[in-house]
């Protein structure tokens, strides 16, 4: 995240520009709604007191749809709603402003409204980008390119190898105005608390997942569906939207709500296998322009990995001014910081699970595979006697096309990655 690495810089006495496309910091940003506060507590001390949250997450939950059925884990705790907290929903405009102040407080320069068009480039090092303003040029011994998915700036500095469009993934977010009272009550929560539901099985055959985010005021939908399967089909993301909206673990839960706004972003889930290189003579690449995003089912994590990515690159670009070395080597801090804490290492700790989930057997088979198997386990047919467990799950696993060498393949893959 930019603003994270324009803090850290500006804090080491460094001169910073920090560029904004849009007309105020996070105007162009869009993300689903929950941050996460430990990567904070080193960056700003006592954050909670300040930043402009909508709701504590003190309620998590895992669902599992299909057709008209669902199957959830659900963990609540008040722990999560008592400082140092846990995860919190805001509107990124929101965060990224405060963020912005506290950069600009440090010391560092703050231009909106500028596209940056390229990077200039001097006997093969970067030493500044182009922008759309008159006279655009800015010059810098160290550029932090932080321009998102498909980062224009590393493939030109020749980062990226290519493309993968099987490992990028569109979120489509519907945000929805309800009265707070209302959402205390169906979401089962008060005060400041607020709910995270990630959901399985409802993107209709296409690589993904959904999810519902409290807000104050609001509430989050929205499913996140892989490019490539998204493109060789007619439908659009919001029938899909509004199919999640209609299905009977959700609707009541969203009955009479109103459309607030519409987005979509484009995530890049491929993981530790599918990033590029992030270092090069006068350049870093941090957050999505990395793809630094954690898409692992049970945690669907990326700004705080945009946050501590950036955090990062503004120390290790600091570091490289101060011994006046901003080659790809005197840069190399910023790989050895994020190898070395949660960044890269829940990255590689997870390598191959964004290929597990993406798979056709956890985004289609499991779903109605668990589903089967959870309604023949409460379903009472006396006078016919209990069937047991294990026969239910070998009938279903039959019925379902699932071979038992595909689950315990993934599920050696899953405890890989997870375990």
């Amino acid at each position: 995240m930019a603003v994270a690495a324009a803090l850290c810089a500006a804090r080491a006495g460094r001169s910073v520009v920090l560029v904004e496309r849009g007309p105020f910091p996070g105007s162009k940003n869009m993300f689903g709604g929950v941050v996460y506060g430990r990567i904070l507590d080193g960056l700003i001390p006592r954050w909670w007191e300040e930043m402009p949250i909508q709701r504590w997450v003190t309620r998590r939950q895992t669902m599992v749809v299909d057709a008209d059925r669902s199957l959830s884990i659900d963990y609540r705790t008040g722990a999560w709603g008592r400082p140092p907290y846990n995860g919190a929903t805001v509107y990124r405009p929101d965060l990224d402003a405060w963020l912005a102040e506290h950069a600009v407080a440090a010391g560092a320069q703050l231009v909106c409204s500028t596209t940056v068009l390229g990077l200039i480039r001097e006997d093969g090092r970067v030493v500044g980008v182009r922008t759309d303003r008159p006279e655009g040029e800015l010059r810098a011994q160290v550029v932090i390119a932080c321009d998102g998915v498909h980062s224009f700036l590393a493939k030109e500095a020749g980062l990226y190898d290519g493309f993968d469009p099987h490992y990028f993934t569109v979120g489509v977010k519907e945000t929805l105005s309800l009265p707070s009272d209302v959402i205390d009550e169906r979401f089962g929560v008060r005060g400041r608390d607020g709910v995270d539901i990630e959901i399985l099985g409802c993107t209709g055959g296409i690589p993904g997942g959904g999810f519902v985010y409290t807000n104050r005021e609001s509430v989050a939908l929205g499913v996140v569906l892989g490019t490539q399967a998204l493109a060789a089909q007619d439908r659009r993301p919001e029938e899909l939207i509004a199919e999640l909206k209609a299905h009977p673990a959700i609707a009541p839960l969203v009955e009479g709500a109103t459309l607030q706004e519409f987005s979509a972003h484009v995530i890049p889930e491929g993981g530790f296998r599918h990033m590029p290189d992030l270092v090069t003579d006068g350049l870093l690449v941090a957050g999505d322009a990395a793809a630094l995003c954690l898409a692992a089912g049970i945690w669907l994590e990326g700004v705080n990995f945009a946050i501590g990515s950036g955090m990062a690159a503004g120390q290790a670009a600091a570091e490289a001014l101060r011994l006046d070395d901003v080659t790809a080597a005197g840069l190399s801090g910023y790989r050895r910081r994020i190898e070395t804490n949660f960044v890269l290492a829940d990255h590689r700790k997870l390598a191959g699970v964004a290929d597990l989930i993406l798979s056709e057997r956890v985004q289609t088979a499991y779903p109605r595979l668990v589903a089967n198997i959870v309604e023949r386990i409460f379903t009472v047919d006396n006078p016919n006697p209990k069937p047991g467990f294990n026969r239910i799950v070998r009938d279903e696993l039959r019925r379902a096309g699932v071979r038992t060498r595909d689950l315990a393949r993934d599920a050696l893959e899953g405890l890989k990655g997870f375990g």
